[in-house]
């Protein structure tokens, strides 16, 4: 006789190492001790399961045990933090900051980042001219890390924290040189401490390529 297994179904990752979209959402899975299916894909050659449930064919996507897809990596985080968040990197007192810290990141900035780092794809303005538009995010930053002793909030990290680092990692490798030597002391600590950490290491784990 054959039994049903009774193991749970695990949760789908479709991921790629080094998109910070997919490294924020890696993060908060991570932090709250949710065990998924991981999924390397490589952007030029999408496996077919993934267009499947997510057709917009991009990463981080998420399929649940229930066969719910979350397709955007701030619904993943929200979602892995539902599970568990024992360090309280969302909390409603600072929910509506957060988020307007994040939204700004993800629009504002990312913008001015994706034309500082392909600069010859966007020639309307100079390479030094899109870096002067991503220091206005980093001054911010900048201050904010300042006035809350090395955190984006309060006197932890939070959810804006793990949301936006990723990003900064991704500016301050177009040109290391510069960014090691730039005027943001506060932004440079808390790059490191983040990429130093345990929790950062275990998300930058190596993967084959899953190609079904």
């Amino acid at each position: 006789m054959t039994y049903p297994s009774c193991s749970p179904v695990l949760p789908i990752l479709y991921s790629f190492r080094r998109c910070p979209y997919a490294m924020r959402a890696r993060l908060a899975l991570a932090y709250s001790g949710v065990e998924t299916e991981h999924r390397e894909v490589v952007l030029k050659d999408k496996p077919s399961t993934l267009l499947a449930i997510s057709p917009k064919g991009t990463v981080p996507v998420l399929q649940l045990g229930s066969g719910e897809v979350i397709e955007e990596s701030i619904d993943i985080m929200h979602w892995a933090l539902r599970q568990r968040d024992e360090c309280a990197w969302l909390s409603d007192v600072s929910r509506d900051e957060i988020t307007g810290l994040i939204a700004h990141n993800d629009t504002e900035f990312k913008y001015w980042l994706d034309r500082y780092k392909y600069a010859d794809r966007y020639p309307e303005y100079s390479m030094g001219y899109y870096r002067t538009k991503c220091e206005e995010w980093i001054r911010l930053l900048e201050k904010r890390l300042g006035d809350h002793g090395g955190f984006l909030m309060g006197s932890a990290y939070t959810l804006a924290d793990m949301a936006i680092f990723p990003f900064i990692r991704q500016c301050a490798h177009v040109d290391r040189a510069w960014f090691d030597e730039s005027p943001y002391p506060c932004v440079k600590l808390w790059l490191a401490q983040l990429i130093d950490s345990d929790l950062f290491a275990s998300i930058m784990v190596k993967y084959p390529q899953w190609k079904v």
